[in-house]
């Protein structure tokens, strides 16, 4: 085991994105993905275990909070999280704190994944995709440096009453939005956005992705299409499409990434 393990769900690339940068700085780390059920769920004798993820609707990603509940970790674990944002952190530091204590607690504000909604540039502060991310490498980079010395939050992480409303809907609007998912003619069939479902959402049928209503909105198929060909809505039709730039669908489909 490593010395560091960070679980990680990812929907864009950004929460990957920063969880390798705070690896990198630390040295020998895991980064154990969550799009799925955690590979690894034994973390006993890790000295640091983090939780980076993304803020969906106020809360945490669907099956987030069942896998935090199966991870086991020793008494002395310094524990961290850090949620992405494009507008507000939500409550998901609260949930796996109040599962897990955590011992740090930070946020990143970065692109929006949630093209049916608002465009990704969207985001408080407004800032370019470039911009953007060099914000989000140095305030990974500080949190990193934090972790690294095991400095402690001075409170626990808050959770606003709006957010654990909107939390608490949002199971029952996502396969919704689901169902408004279509595919035009550009498919070429190449099957990635069946592989990338965490949920298994989407099977290829006659070459062509057909869409469930089992979705938890990660949206990685119409972010990462190769061909634009996937939308949700008429609103992502003239939307800009967006994934991080340092992260690849192949990525988001590793169960572990390990980063000396």
């Amino acid at each position: 085991m490593s010395q560091n393990i960070i679980y990680c769900f990812s929907g864009t690339g950004n929460c990957l994105d920063i969880a390798k940068n705070i690896a990198k700085a630390l040295g020998d780390t895991d980064i154990v993905m969550m799009r799925r059920f955690p590979a690894v769920t034994t973390a006993l004798k890790a000295e640091r275990v983090g939780f980076v993820f993304p803020c969906y609707a106020g809360g945490l990603p669907g099956g987030v909070e069942d896998y935090v509940r199966s991870i086991a970790i020793g008494p002395d674990t310094y524990t961290f999280g850090v949620v992405s944002f494009a507008g507000y952190p939500g409550i998901g530091l609260k949930k796996i704190h109040d599962i897990i204590p955590l011992a740090y607690h930070a946020g990143i504000s970065h692109q929006s994944a949630c093209i049916w909604l608002m465009p990704h540039t969207l985001m408080i502060p407004p800032l370019t995709p470039e911009k953007a991310q060099k914000r989000s490498e140095e305030l990974a980079a500080k949190i990193a440096e934090d972790v690294k010395n095991k400095v402690r939050s001075d409170k626990a992480p808050s959770a606003p009453l709006f957010n654990k409303l909107e939390a608490s809907v949002w199971p029952s609007l996502a396969p919704k939005k689901a169902a408004a998912f279509t595919v035009t003619g550009k498919c070429i069939g190449c099957g990635q956005c069946a592989s990338l479902c965490p949920k298994g959402n989407i099977k290829m049928v006659g070459g062509r992705p057909d869409f469930g209503t089992d979705c938890v909105q990660c949206l990685s198929c119409l972010q990462f299409c190769p061909r634009q060909a996937i939308n949700m809505g008429g609103a992502t039709l003239t939307r800009e499409r967006y994934h991080n730039p340092n992260v690849s669908a192949k990525d988001l489909n590793e169960k572990v990434i390990h980063i000396d």
